[in-house]
Parts: structure tokens; C-alpha cells; sequence
């Protein structure tokens, strides 16, 4: 780690934020041959998120495996995360076709985990100093575009410059509100809290989420036996859940199907949650500035998606952008094309969770892939590469797979069985589940996955 005042202040890249996506980004980019300054507003090298689903979905395993850190995962006990998810029709539970590959997996680990061992592997990275302290207050310009910042340390204010000003610095990205970049907002009709527990089991010892209609409830484990639980209720339940958080948070799970045994486990955290959380998109560049993770797309919490776009974001940012910030290309058309490399992967995805986080019950075309994927191994895989973000919305919903769930949805005509929802949650379900396929829905159908 370089010390911040005898560090140079000219760099290739300045990068505000050394979590997950920051972090990454740095040992990307130095690995070729680019010298960055990573910037942390907190001092403390093991500081962390606390509000997150402490999951990574499997998409970002290359990433992981990139960067080194899969070994470290291992050893720190992070969990492969395997799923199962609970819906009207039954439990999905994806498995590995017989004599198949086994379904791909990232992990479950908890931020407090994950944080100091990706930002201790940059500052350990030749090329990178990590500046901790270090709060960016303003940006540089000259003609027309980005080329540094400016920082408040615990020693004054200081002015970094350099080609390219990466914000990592989340959903309310002051990089990203401070170059002018406007922020889309999509209002989330759920909101969440979550707590840590230890001697909590789970079927299988694997991650369960229930998709309750409108409510969503969650339980992953993670490394040191702890288990993250979280419920994600629809906000007409706001008033009960802050009358007594704690009693609506155990009831709530405890009404779930196939519970865990809340009351016999030990809570180890306190129930911490926000409630209202909206989707945020923003055009992920600018003349001399590049946005990863939350400060360019932040998803819904309910599908565990953020600690995985922040990687992939960092790695394909990395890849656009290394030779032209060392002199050996045009920038501006390298930011070009991590824009679209990013809108490309993300914002079919995004759509959906824009849509489905409007707290309604399931369209018809969800209706469809939930209740095949419940009664067929092999559309529960699709789902699962789907839910895994290995899959786009447009694979994902292709034609074979849509005929295939109308057959096995045929081979399964009749009655939906009786599903117990936690008190009030299950209304809107519950009377799409007695008006049948022909129900409307919010949404667009099939694309509103």
C-alpha cells in the first residue's frame, strides 16, 4: 500500500471507490500495464457493505477466476451457491442433467469477507496505490472533458489528474452527479430488511427464495456458518413492519413455506434494511469518465445481481479501455464500446427487474417459465442459467423454450395446489392463482420476465 502523501499525482486512471467494482477495475487495469490511483472515502482498509445480498451470481465466476480470487473464496469458506426457489406450482430446484456438467456457480460471501480481501489484493497489485481517506469533492476539466479529480484527505485537499476518472462509487455516485451524468430512477414497490444468523439449516444447505406474489423472502448461506436472511415485502406492509420491525421481520418468516427455524437460530446482526431502494441507470460514460457497477446500474436487491454486474463491469471496462489510457488507442472510442458491451448485457435484464419490481404477481409469461421450470428438470436448468444472469432475456424466452413450457405445462393440467402465503402477502396471488392462465397481467407478457 502507498502511502497517499508520497504518492505521484499523475496517473493513467483515477478510480473513486474501492469496493468490489473499484477494486477489481484496478487489478484489471494494472495487470496491463496501466497506473492507477484508487480512491476509498473510509480510512479503515477492512471497512465494507453492509447492505447487500452478500451474493455473486454465476456469471461473474470468470471474473473471480481472473482476478485470482476463487482459491481465497475457497479458503475464506465462501459458499457455492446453489438454489432452490419456492413459488405457487411447488419448489424449483435445479440440478445437473444426469451424466450432464454440473450447473455452473459463483458464492455466497458476506461483504465483511469479501471487501478487504478484493481491496488487499489491489493495493498488493504493482501499479495500483490505494489511497484510503481520500473523498473525491470535485473533478478536473479541460476541454470539454474529464481529466482528474479533486480529493478531501485527512491532510487537506489534493488534485489527482489523469486520462480517465472511473466512479465505482455506488448508486449515488457523487463522480457520476458531479460530471452531470443524469440518474433514471425506477420506483421499487418493495421494500427490505435483512439479519445474519448462525445454527440456522436450510434444506440442503442451500440457498431457498420464495416468490410469494407480491412479497419475496430469501436465506443464503455464507461463509462462517452465517446464514443472510431477508424479506422483501411489498410497501402496503411498510406500516406493520415499522410499528415493530423485529415481530413483523420473524413473523413473516416464519410464516413462510418450509420455514427456517428463526427461533432457534442465533442472530448475530441487527435487522438493518432500507425502505425504498429504486433502480437507478445512467449512460455509463462521458468524455473522460466511465461508470462500473451501482454508479452505472443499480438493479433490484431481490435478485442478488449487484456484487456480479460490478465485476463483469469492471472486467469489460478493463478490457476496452487499457491500451488507449496508456497512449495506445483513442479513448473515446474505447469508452464507445464498453458502453455497448454494457448496455448490450444489461439493460434487457434491467428492463425486467424494472417491471417486475412494481410488486405485482406473475404475468402470463412468468406464469408460464415458473410453473414448467417447477415441474420439468430440464426448464428448471433454464431458469437457473437465466436467474444466474448465463442467459439474456432473448435466450431465455426463445421460441423452443417457450414451446417446451407450454408442453409440460399441458402434461400438468389441472388445479393449482394450495399455497400458504405469510398473512397478507398472498392476496393478489392468491386470486391470480383461482383466475387461472387466462388472468391479465401487468407487465408485457413474456418479455416481462
Amino acid at each position: 500500500m502507498t502511502n497517499p502523501e508520497s504518492a505521484g499525482s499523475d496517473y493513467d486512471v483515477v478510480i473513486s471507490g474501492a469496493s468490489l467494482a473499484g477494486s477489481a477495475a484496478a487489478i484489471l487495469l494494472a495487470r496491463r500495464g496501466v497506473r492507477v490511483a484508487l480512491l476509498e472515502r473510509r480510512s479503515d482498509p477492512d471497512a465494507y457493505k453492509v447492505l447487500c445480498t452478500h451474493s455473486i451470481t454465476a456469471n461473474a465466476y470468470p471474473v473471480l477466476d481472473g482476478l485470482g480470487l476463487v482459491p481465497a473464496l475457497e479458503e475464506a469458506g465462501a459458499v457455492r451457491n446453489e438454489a432452490r426457489w419456492y413459488t405457487r406450482w411447488g419448489w424449483i430446484e435445479p440440478k445437473a442433467a444426469p451424466g450432464g456438467p454440473a450447473l455452473p456457480y459463483a458464492y455466497n460471501v458476506r461483504r465483511s469477507t469479501l471487501d478487504p480481501l478484493i481491496r488487499s489484493r489491489a493495493a498488493r497489485t504493482p501499479g495500483v496505490d490505494l489511497l484510503l481517506g481520500h473523498q473525491v469533492t470535485g473533478l478536473v476539466e479541460e476541454g470539454g472533458r474529464i481529466a482528474g479529480v479533486r480529493a478531501s484527505t485527512p491532510r487537506g485537499e489534493r488534485e489527482i489528474r489523469a486520462r480517465l476518472v472511473i466512479g465505482a462509487d455506488g448508486k449515488d455516485s457523487a463522480v457520476a452527479k458531479l460530471a452531470g451524468v443524469p440518474a433514471r430512477q425506477y420506483e421499487n414497490e418493495r421494500f427490505g430488511y435483512l439479519a445474519h444468523f448462525r445454527d440456522l439449516p436450510l434444506p440442503g444447505g442451500i440457498g431457498q427464495t420464495w416468490f410469494l406474489e407480491p412479497d419475496m423472502a430469501y436465506a443464503f448461506p455464507n461463509d462462517d456458518g452465517v446464514t443472510v436472511l431477508a424479506v422483501l415485502p411489498a410497501k402496503k406492509r411498510l406500516p406493520a413492519f415499522r410499528e415493530d420491525l423485529e415481530g413483523s421481520f420473524l413473523s413473516f418468516v416464519r410464516a413462510l413455506p418450509e420455514a427456517p427455524p428463526v427461533d432457534s437460530a442465533e442472530r448475530i446482526t441487527k435487522i438493518v434494511g432500507t425502505v425504498n431502494y429504486p433502480l437507478v441507470s445512467r449512460d455509463p460514460t462521458a468524455p473522460g469518465l466511465a461508470l462500473i457497477g451501482d454508479a452505472a446500474l443499480t438493479g433490484d436487491p431481490l435478485w442478488g445481481v449487484g456484487c456480479g454486474w460490478a465485476l463483469q463491469s469492471a472486467h469489460w471496462l478493463a478490457e476496452a479501455v487499457a491500451p488507449a489510457v496508456t497512449g495506445r488507442g483513442d479513448l473515446d472510442r474505447s469508452l464507445a464500446r464498453y458502453a455497448r458491451r454494457h448496455r448490450r448485457r444489461l439493460s434487457g435484464h434491467q428492463f425486467l427487474s424494472v417491471d417486475y419490481a412494481k410488486a405485482r404477481p406473475f404475468n402470463p409469461g412468468e406464469r408460464l417459465m415458473f410453473s414448467a421450470a417447477a415441474r420439468d428438470a430440464s426448464m428448471a436448468r433454464h431458469l437457473y442459467l437465466f436467474g444466474s444472469r448465463l442467459l439474456g432475456p432473448m435466450r431465455f424466452l426463445n421460441p423452443v423454450a417457450l414451446a417446451k413450457a407450454v408442453a409440460v405445462n399441458l402434461r400438468h393440467r389441472g388445479p393449482a395446489a394450495p399455497v400458504a402465503f405469510p398473512a397478507g402477502a398472498g392476496a393478489g396471488a392468491g386470486a391470480a392463482a383461482d383466475r387461472g392462465a387466462n388472468a391479465p397481467g401487468s407487465g408485457s407478457g413474456p418479455e416481462a420476465g
